[in-house]
């Protein structure tokens, strides 16, 4: 009996620790997928030109430097003028709601608060209806607070106005059944339009409603005597308006696997986004159902009255006269031509690229880094800033009933001898595969579908790719827009970024093309795109590095700011470094610290020895091709050059 008991005692403790090992087993390979899915999305193939420290060589250092010419330009959105502090007996409460995508949302935020501060209200804290509980978002955030971080937003604008997180009780409740006026103001809405018409039913009813909903409600361009109006749009956007902490954290974590190994990284958005392509009559530019899609879109546009031309034009002159973006692989050609070895980092910005990943496939032969947040992150990460979310349907579309096949069936077998007139065939089933993706609708109907839930999700979900790519695009070392400035009369997200950018640090490397300059510049060399001639190269090279300074800030100026005063927020939210006082220069406490970290780069630089002969080198083959007789006659250039 008693051997009986210790087998059984040693056949329970093996079982015991099988299933422990097993235990273990699962864990290490849970653990090691992980890790191989992170090794994966952060390998990088290396520049030859960077050593183990992180020293660049002097060709790639030329690449990645500031522009010394307007390092003179500091950010400075502090009031300079008479400007008192508010009172808490305003003359009422703002409500809002903002309807648009991510560039909108922030233009329409800076707009509101200017608006607050002209008329002397409380502004509520508004509602962002892309991303309210309706869209099935998940419980732990408010509208705002789905991007935005409430406190910061409300304590950085103690100085300049009254912000709430919601009306008073009683005011709420009368709001309910509507018993306030609304406002729907337009993009342009002048501050006299606010004086004359909103100003009265305000002190009348003490609370108003706005409907913001076409990327602001204010005109970006204001008189002198409202300066101090366009300093405080700078104070909410690159101050006030913080993402919330998740979105933050995950931001620089994306900007540190970039960096790693010392390497810079460029973002490159390129502003493939369905309706500004509609708008500008680019369908021609894409191929198949994609085409079909800007067609119909444009033709709403058409229907709607928000484009008074005809839906059909010609897509290439269009693209000639600049209208159009610069596709992907124009990008990677200008890149090469500007000297980016293939192994750059790139950094693939925007929730929404129109083509999909087909027509980034010539940008990625070209550059093998080119990568997005899904590279870059963790599926749970991405997941994290979602929060707790209902589980909703997948976005199916409904197949043809079965009743009407069997119907259609029968039908045609009951039609009696052949030949004669016979009813059409039961129609085929379309499978769900066959209808992947948010335009399967047009193989079947003629109208688009409603959105579906799933889709309405969706759309909250790009809200917060959006925030991320601002981030990582605002903080890298160079930023390239495929298409700004596009038209629409609205803000789009690369003139955000590149207003953003000059703010901040203007001296970075913001690349401003003129697309019709390019465009021309393109199709001159057509026929050999990959082997352009040195005087092709040249040209775009020299175009890009005149669009890093003053001649790209002029383009800016003439056609972003009209369209968005953040996207070109000079000269009012800046001051100029100079020995010689003006009326703009900047204050002693900036000066101080511009020449504190000056000295601290200096220290930092190594200088190299040829550094100056190369350059001198550069200028003497440049000089000689510009004295060349015949430019067009020069030898096809060497891809690698």
């Amino acid at each position: 009996m008693m051997f009986r008991s210790k087998i059984k005692w040693v056949a329970l403790g093996g079982l015991v620790l099988s299933f422990l090992s097993l235990l273990v087993h699962m864990f290490l390979a849970n653990t090691s997928v992980e890790l191989v899915q992170y090794s994966v999305m952060t390998r990088f193939i290396e520049d030859l030109n960077i050593d183990v420290v992180g020293k660049q060589s002097v060709r790639s250092k030329k690449l990645w430097k500031k522009v010394k010419s307007l390092e003179v330009l500091q950010p400075y959105a502090n009031p300079r003028s008479k400007y008192p502090v508010p009172v808490e007996q305003s003359n009422g409460f703002i409500y809002a709601k903002i309807f648009g995508e991510f560039e909108k949302i922030r233009s329409s935020i800076c707009d509101l608060v200017a608006i607050s501060r002209l008329l002397n209200a409380t502004l509520v804290i508004p509602e962002i209806q892309e991303s309210t509980s309706s869209k099935g978002i998940s419980s732990e955030f408010k509208s705002f607070s789905y991007l935005y971080n409430e406190e910061q937003f409300i304590t950085s604008l103690n100085n300049d106005v009254i912000i709430v997180k919601n009306l008073p009780t009683k005011l709420k409740e009368a709001r309910k059944r509507k018993e306030f006026p609304t406002f729907k103001p337009k993009t342009s809405a002048s501050p006299d339009y606010y004086i004359k018409e909103v100003l009265p039913e305000l002190k009348k009813s003490k609370v108003i409603g706005l409907v913001v909903m076409d990327g602001g409600c204010l005109q970006p361009i204001l008189s002198s005597k409202f300066v101090e109006y366009q300093r405080l749009r700078c104070r909410v956007a690159f101050h006030a308006l913080h993402f919330r902490p998740e979105i933050l954290a995950l931001a620089h974590l994306i900007v540190q696997r970039l960096r790693a190994s010392g390497q810079p990284y460029l973002a490159y958005h390129p502003g493939l986004v369905r309706d500004s392509l509609a708008y500008q009559g680019c369908a021609e530019l894409f191929q198949d159902i994609h085409t079909e899609l800007i067609q119909y879109r444009r033709a709403q546009m058409v229907k709607q009255k928000m484009i008074r031309d005809d839906v059909s034009v010609d897509s290439f002159i269009r693209k000639l006269n600049g209208s159009c973006p610069l596709m992907p692989e124009e990008v990677g050609l200008l890149l090469r031509a500007m000297g980016y070895p293939p192994t750059t980092r790139i950094y693939l910005a925007g929730s929404e690229t129109f083509g999909g990943q087909r027509v980034m496939i010539p940008l990625r032969a070209m550059y093998t880094n080119l990568v997005d947040r899904s590279n870059l992150c963790h599926k749970h990460e991405l997941n994290t800033l979602l929060g707790k979310e209902t589980p909703i349907p997948s976005n199916s579309l409904n197949s043809i009933p079965k009743k009407t096949i069997k119907d259609s069936t029968q039908e045609w077998n009951k039609a009696g001898p052949r030949p004669r007139p016979l009813p059409p065939p039961p129609d085929r089933p379309i499978y769900q595969h066959e209808k992947e993706g948010w335009y399967g609708w047009i193989a079947e109907k003629d109208s688009e579908p409603d959105p579906s839930p799933i889709d309405l999700r969706d759309k909250a979900h790009r809200l917060l790719w959006d925030a991320l790519d601002y981030i990582v695009s605002v903080e890298s070392d160079a930023f390239f827009p495929g298409f700004h400035n596009d038209g629409s009369g609205s803000p789009d997200f690369s003139s955000l970024v590149m207003g953003h950018r000059l703010y901040e640090m203007a001296s970075s490397r913001t690349y401003r093309p003129d697309r019709m300059f390019l465009a021309k510049l393109l199709n001159t060399t057509q026929d050999h795109l990959y082997f352009p001639k040195r005087s092709w190269t040249l040209a775009a090279r020299k175009h890009l590095n005149d669009s890093l300074a003053e001649e790209g800030l002029e383009r800016q100026l003439l056609h972003s700011k009209p369209m968005s005063f953040l996207s070109h927020p000079l000269p009012e939210c800046s001051c100029t470094i100079s020995k010689k006082p003006g009326k703009n220069t900047c204050p002693k406490w900036i000066e101080d610290s511009y020449t504190k970290s000056r000295l601290q780069e200096s220290e930092n630089e190594q200088p190299d020895d040829d550094e100056v002969d190369e350059e001198e080198m550069n200028s003497e083959n440049e000089s000689k091709v510009n004295d060349s007789p015949s430019l067009e006659d020069d030898v096809e250039m060497d891809p690698d050059d």
